[in-house]
Order: C-alpha cells, then structure tokens, then sequence
C-alpha cells in the first residue's frame, strides 16, 4: 500500500461518448494538419500521400480483402488573379464562413502558407469557429435526411 499512498486516487466515471461539438472540432483540425502537411510538402518540393486502408471485394471470388492505397487529399488554396495564395476552409464539401461574408484567408505567397494553417488550426483548438461549424453541420446534415 506504500507505492499507491504516492498516487492520487479519485472516485470519476468515463464519460460515454465526446459531445458532437468536440468531434466536430477534432475533424476540422485533423483535415487541418493535412493541410499542413501538404503545404510543407509542396513548400520542400516533396509529395504528400497518406495511406489509408480500404476493404476491396474480388469480383470472381467474393471474397473481401483490405488493401492500402494512398489518400488523395486536394489542397484548400489557390491562386488568386493578384498572385495572392487563397485559402478556403472546408468542413465536408461545405467552405466555413470564417467571418460575416466571408470565406477566404489572403496571404501574399506560400511561405505564408503554413503560418496561416497553424492559425486557423489554433482557432479551431480554441472554438472560435464552433458557430460556423454548428451552421455548416446542419445544412450537411439536412442533405442525409431521409424524407418520407
């Protein structure tokens, strides 16, 4: 009983599930941090494809094996007509609106590029974006609804 009088002991319950809110968050950030990873890829001159594991079935047997492949990850920037990088920040196939009517992230070239990343990942961390993902959520949601 000597070694656990050191420890802290405490009488708590697992919660059941993280609040939709919480995954919402932890979604964007990981689609973040693959952005990032592209930027820095593009930025060293180096290719960027994570591997993901996919069940294929066989046609002539039936039977299903799990095969990895590489994940095609498209990036959230562009250029603009003034030589600017644009980036839109996406939730699904849905771009946030980062703040009223707008939806872009300007900066002036791509070194730029992964400082502006990390501080929209820093905003997401935060909640600063937890309305517009609220918002974009619903209107996801609303197209998988079954109508009777």
């Amino acid at each position: 009983m000597g070694e656990l009088a050191n420890l802290k002991l405490v009488t708590t319950q697992r919660p059941s599930g993280m609040p939709p809110l919480m995954q919402r968050r932890n979604r964007l950030i990981a689609k973040i941090w693959e952005q990032l990873q592209l930027a820095k890829a593009q930025q060293d001159g180096r290719v960027f494809s994570p591997t993901v594991l996919r069940t294929i079935k066989n046609k002539e047997t039936g039977a299903r094996s799990t095969v990895e492949s590489s994940k095609r990850i498209r990036p959230w920037w562009w250029t603009a007509e003034n030589g600017k990088i644009c980036i839109t920040v996406k939730y699904g196939a849905k771009a946030i609106e980062l703040a009223k009517g707008k939806n872009t992230v300007e900066v002036a070239s791509l070194t730029e590029l992964v400082p502006a990343l990390e501080t929209l990942k820093a905003a997401v961390s935060a909640g600063e974006l937890d309305s517009q993902l609220e918002v974009v959520s619903k209107s996801l949601s609303t197209g998988f609804k079954q109508t009777s």
